[in-house]
C-alpha cells in the first residue's frame, strides 16, 4: 500500500479549499478535530485531561460587570 506524502496531501488540501472556501474551513477542521477527540474519549472510556470544563455563557451572577462592547458591535440598551 502506497504511503501518503506531501504531495498527495498537499493537492488535497487545495482541493478542500476549492470546494468548501477560506471562510468554511476552518470551521470544517475544528468539527473533525472535535469528532476525533470524542471518539478517542469514547474508545478509552477516559475524559481528555487537555480541555477543562468552560462555563455555560451567561451562567454570571447579576453583580458582575459587563463586558465593554467591541468595536463595531451592536449594543441593545436597557431602558428599565
Amino acid at each position: 500500500m502506497p504511503s501518503v506524502g506531501p504531495m498527495e496531501l498537499a493537492v488535497v488540501l487545495i482541493i478542500a479549499l476549492v470546494i468548501f472556501g477560506p471562510k468554511r474551513l476552518p470551521n470544517l477542521g475544528r468539527s473533525l478535530g472535535q469528532g476525533m477527540r470524542e471518539l478517542k474519549q469514547s474508545i478509552s472510556g477516559a475524559p481528555d485531561d487537555e480541555q477543562a470544563p468552560q462555563p455555560a455563557i451567561g451562567s454570571g451572577t447579576a453583580t458582575e460587570k459587563p463586558a465593554e462592547p467591541v468595536e463595531g458591535e451592536l449594543v441593545a440598551e436597557n431602558k428599565a
